[in-house]
């Protein structure tokens, strides 16, 4: 449900309104049973409510939402689009509850809703975000955020840091885990055989040896050719202006982007409203929408569900590939919470 305070109950009502995830997958919602009813009934939906108790097996009747509230005691009042401990701590049970039965086979992926930081560092979680407590939960030894959307595959070098910051920050093995990451999404959870790797430059024209920076020639390339080394098929330094036209018409299966902006502006000009997140180097599938709590839109029936629609899609559409490879699980109705 990601925040209970926060868009995602209202984004999650309306996606699971439809009757066509009976094609898809079995949703299973993990969050606050009152707050889904109380979101299903403002909005004025047609849609029952089914609480289920563990993680038996729900029935698939359309216009029915299956519910798993994992919390001793119902949440306590709070107040709509605001930050509170309450509700951070809540999100972060439905995140561990999720994990918990990802990793016992219980279902075959999660889809998280926004979470705020504040308020999971307010309830004592000291962590900037989804992926790096997803990391710790499952004890991933290496991780990081590939955001999916149109023809756009991005992976992430750095995330959420001042630019200022950007050439200490960067450093050779950030790189190539990046493009280790970006060959791992790319092989076991899209399919792709041999994926073409397209690794961005840091500075215009890709530093002009060296006139406009010397990132490229100091850690970029030699991150790219030491990839290059052990068969990956990543790229030398590119420049961004001309690297993301390419991987949107095909010439790349996916992109190592070194910075926030860098990838966003490229992938939201194509694809707004329904990019998807995706945690790479996980033992479990974890998808999320690629976008925040948005407090000042709460309660005003304005959210879009699109992007949960397409983590749905997407966490279902990698789950039912892993099932095709594996004989013993063929067939089987794949649960997604």
């Amino acid at each position: 449900m990601g925040d209970p305070a926060g868009v995602g109950p209202e984004v999650i009502a309306k996606a699971l309104s439809g009757a066509h995830w009976h094609n898809v997958c079995r949703p299973i919602v993990i969050g606050s049973l009152p707050v889904m009813e109380r979101t299903i009934k403002a909005l004025k939906l047609k849609v029952n409510i089914s609480r289920v108790h563990g993680h038996e097996t729900t029935a698939p009747h359309r216009g029915t939402v299956a519910v798993l509230d994992p919390l001793e005691t119902p949440l306590d009042k709070f107040i709509p689009g605001t930050a509170a401990a309450e509700t951070g701590a809540a999100s972060v049970a439905f995140i561990k509850k999720a994990v918990e039965l990802a990793q016992i086979g219980c279902i075959d992926g999660m889809v998280t809703a926004p979470i705020n930081k504040e308020a999971i560092n307010m309830a004592g979680c000291r962590y900037p975000g989804h992926t790096e407590l997803l990391a710790d939960l499952t004890h991933a030894h290496e991780s990081g955020m590939m955001i999916v959307g149109g023809p756009l595959r991005i992976m992430f070098v750095t995330t959420h840091v001042a630019i200022r910051d950007l050439s200490l920050l960067l450093t050779q093995a950030k790189i190539e885990k990046a493009i280790r990451l970006a060959q791992s999404a790319l092989t076991t959870l899209f399919g792709i055989k041999r994926p073409r790797i397209g690794v961005a430059a840091l500075n215009p024209h890709a530093g002009e040896n060296g006139l406009f920076g010397d990132e490229e020639a100091r850690l970029i390339l030699p991150a790219a050719r030491a990839m290059q080394q052990e068969g990956i098929l990543a790229s030398d330094p590119l420049p961004a202006d001309t690297l993301f036209g390419k991987a949107s018409k095909g010439s790349f299966d996916g992109v190592v982007a070194l910075y926030h902006d860098q990838g966003l502006i490229p992938l939201k000009l194509v694809a707004f409203g329904t990019c998807v997140n995706l945690t790479v180097g996980l033992p479990i599938i974890r998808t999320s929408v690629d976008h925040g709590t948005a407090f000042d839109i709460v309660g005003k029936g304005l959210a879009d569900p699109g992007s949960l629609i397409e983590a749905i899609t997407l966490a279902a559409k990698i789950a039912q590939n892993r099932m095709a490879a594996t004989p013993t699980k063929k067939g089987r109705a794949g649960h997604v919470a």
